[in-house]
C-alpha cells in the first residue's frame, strides 16, 4: 500500500540519499527541515558535506523534473515535494510554539488530515521528536536503512556437537570437514564439541573455500608477550594474524582486549615479520562528557590527548617481559618506532584522499563513525593492506549515531558473508577483575 512518508531534516543530514530509499512512496520534505539544514551547509564535518549533498540532489530534481511545491516524480515510482504547513502550529501546553520541530510536525498532521487515502508516517532519528508526534496523534518512526542487528547479541564462536573422531581428527590433521555449512558463515569460530564428552573440545575456524574447520594459527606463547585469555581471543588473533583476511572487527565492552590484541598482531606483522610497511593506528577525536576546548600547542601538543590510549596500550607492549629486553629497561622502544615511521598514530581528520598500501591499519573507537566515514575509510585501503575497526557500540559518544546505526555496527554486518572478512564480539572483560565488575554492574 502506497504511503506518505514525511521527513525530518535529521534524516537527510545521516543519509542524503535517504529520499531514493523509499520505493513508490510518496514523500514530503517541509520546508522547515530545509531552512534546518542550511544552517550546516558551511561545515566542513560529515553533516556538512551530506547538508551540501541534499541541496544538490534536490536542486537537480527541480531543475529536471519540476516544481519541488508541486512535486517531482522519482525513478522507483514514488514522488517528493516540499510542502509548508497551512497554519503556524497554536502554543500547546508544554510545547513552544516558535520551535522548528513542532513546525516540522505540523506539516505531517496537515498531511494526515488532508489525504485520509493513505497511512502518513513521521519519519525521524530523534527519539525525543517521535515522542512528541505520538502525543499529537501522529504514527512515527525512526530511519533505519542502514541499521544493523545488534552484533553484540550474536555468538562470534559457534560451538557444534560432533562425534568424538572428528575431534582427534581435527587434532591430528589440523582440520575437519565443516559440520552443516550451510549454518556457518566465512571465517567464523567453530568450537567442536564431542557429542560424548562434554570436555573433549577443539577450537578452529571455518574455511569457507575449503568448506573445513581448520586450526587456528595463534602462536602458543602469544604475540608480543599477549597471551589469549579465552576463546574468542585466541580466535581474534587468529584473524588478525592471517593476511588473506583483509577486514577485521573486533567488538566488545571495555577491558576485553580489542584494542591490545590489534596492536600486538599489528607489531609482530609490521615490525617482527616486515609483511607491513608500516603499522598506522588511528582514532576519531570524540570528546566523552564535556570537551575542555581548545588545547595549546602544536598539532603532535593538540593531538597527544586524544590518542593517550594508543600509546598506553604500546607501552604495555613493550614493558611486558618478551618485549622488555628489545625496547630498553624503560620499555619506551615504540618512540624509536614512532620517530621512524613505521608505527604511526594519528586521527582521522585527514584520511580523506589518501591511498593506504601494504600498511596494517587499526581504527580505534569506530563505533562513533558513521556509515559513510568507514566507508570512506576502507575505501582508502590500497593494496596489501589489512583494516582492523575496534570498538563498542554500546559506549557512543557521537550524538547522531546508535548501536543499530553506527558504522562499526553496519559493516560487521554487512561484512559477515564475504570471505576477505572476519568478525569477533568479545564477551570476558580481561582487564582486571574491578574492571569487568564494573562493566557489568553500572
Amino acid at each position: 500500500m502506497r504511503k506518505n512518508y514525511v521527513l525530518d531534516a535529521n534524516v537527510l543530514l545521516h543519509d542524503p540519499h535517504a529520499i531514493f530509499k523509499f520505493e513508490d512512496n510518496d514523500l514530503i520534505i517541509p520546508i522547515y527541515a530545509i531552512e534546518e539544514i542550511d544552517q550546516f551547509k558551511r561545515e566542513g564535518s560529515e553533516r556538512g558535506r551530506n547538508a551540501r549533498t541534499i541541496a544538490r540532489l534536490l536542486d537537480g530534481l527541480r531543475s529536471s523534473a519540476g516544481a519541488l511545491s508541486v512535486g517531482v516524480p522519482l525513478e522507483r515510482g514514488g514522488s517528493l515535494r516540499i510542502a509548508i504547513p497551512e497554519r503556524r502550529p497554536n502554543a500547546l501546553v508544554g510545547l513552544d510554539s516558535k520551535s522548528q520541530d513542532l513546525a516540522i510536525l505540523q506539516v505531517a498532521i496537515d498531511v494526515r488530515d488532508k489525504d485520509k487515502s493513505k497511512p502518513t508516517i513521521f519519519v525521524t532519528m530523534d527519539t525525543n521528536l517521535r515522542i512528541r508526534a505520538d502525543a499529537l496523534g501522529v504514527t512515527s518512526e525512526t530511519y533505519e536503512s542502514q541499521n544493523a542487528p545488534d552484533p553484540e547479541n550474536e555468538l562470534s564462536v559457534l560451538e557444534v556437537e560432533v562425534p568424538g573422531t572428528d575431534v582427534d581428527q581435527f587434532f591430528q590433521n589440523g582440520f575437519v570437514a565443516a559440520p552443516h555449512p550451510s549454518a556457518l558463515y566465512p571465517n567464523v569460530g567453530v568450537l567442536l564439541r564431542d557429542e560424548a564428552s562434554a570436555t573433549h573440545t577443539a577450537l578452529g575456524r571455518y574455511d569457507a573455500s575449503k568448506g573445513q574447520v581448520v586450526s587456528l594459527r595463534t602462536p602458543r606463547d602469544g604475540v608480543m608477550g599477549v597471551r589469549p585469555r579465552n576463546k574468542e581471543q585466541a580466535y581474534a588473533l587468529d584473524l588478525l594474524l592471517d593476511d588473506t583476511i583483509r577486514l577485521v572487527t573486533l567488538i566488545g565492552k571495555a577491558g576485553t582486549g580489542k584494542t591490545l590484541l590489534a596492536l600486538a598482531a599489528g607489531l609482530k606483522r609490521t615490525v617482527e615479520d616486515g609483511v607491513y610497511s608500516r603499522l598506522l593506528v588511528s582514532r576519531p577525536v570524540m570528546p566523552l562528557g564535556r570537551d575542555l576546548g581548545f588545547l595549546p600547542g602544536d598539532v603532535d601538543e593538540k593531538l597527544n590527548p586524544w590518542m593517550q590510549p594508543i600509546f598506553d596500550n604500546l607501552e604495555f607492549l613493550f614493558s611486558s617481559g618478551a618485549t622488555r629486553g628489545k625496547s630498553g629497561a624503560d620499555g619506551r622502544g615504540f618512540v624509536q618506532l614512532l620517530e621512524s615511521g613505521i608505527v604511526q598514530v594519528e586521527p582521522l581528520t585527514y584520511i580523506r584522499g589518501r591511498s593506504l598500501p601494504h600498511q596494517y591499519l587499526i581504527v580505534d573507537e569506530a563505533q562513533n563513525l558513521t556509515p559513510h566515514e568507514v566507508k570512506t575509510i576502507i575505501t582508502r585501503a590500497g593494496e596489501g593492506t589489512k583494516l582492523i575497526l575496534t570498538g563498542d557500540p554500546h559506549q557512543i559518544d557521537n550524538p547522531y549515531v546508535d548501536h543499530a546505526s553506527n558504522g562499526l555496527s553496519v559493516v560487521a554486518d554487512r561484512f559477515k558473508q564475504e570471505q576477505i572478512a572476519g568478525h569477533v564480539v568479545l564477551a570476558k572483560g580481561e582487564r582486571s577483575e574491578l574492571a569487568e565488575l564494573a562493566a557489568n554492574l553500572l
